[in-house]
């Protein structure tokens, strides 16, 4: 039993696509304060596995942190799939993908371009369109 489980049991009854929190509702859920490392490094709410037990705890849940604004002590916690369930031992579990399923770039530019209400990305942008011109 990890001290952060509140917070995955808090993700699982939610069951929302997106749990949106900040730092103070969070302590609330957990019954204590978060450390001090918490506000000071954004690492700290990474959804990498090997970060710690608390990372461990919204992953078991099936979310990953998101979002995370540091100044206004704020976060989102967006669903990714179902809780994690132990697979049969040699076994990977369907909601894991194969290593070689899925490079490391994917990804990694998603929310960086904002298109305008009604953007037609089909439409030629200039009159000339032509492969030879």
């Amino acid at each position: 039993m990890s001290k952060y489980d509140p917070l995955r049991n808090h993700l699982l009854r939610t069951g929302t696509d997106l749990t949106p929190m900040n730092f103070r509702e969070i302590e609330e859920v957990l019954g204590f304060a978060l450390p001090p490392s918490a506000r000071r490094h954004r690492a700290w709410w990474s959804n990498s596995t090997s970060n710690g037990v608390m990372t461990d705890a919204w992953l078991a849940a099936g979310y990953k942190s998101e979002d995370v604004d540091m100044e206004s002590e704020r976060l989102v916690f967006r669903r990714t799939r179902g809780p994690a369930a132990p697979a049969p031992s040699g076994q990977t579990s369907p909601d894991q993908a194969p290593a070689a399923a899925m490079h490391s770039i994917f990804g990694i530019l998603k929310g960086t371009v904002t298109l305008a209400p009604g953007t037609d990305l089909t439409e030629p942008n200039s009159e000339t369109w032509r492969a030879d011109a």
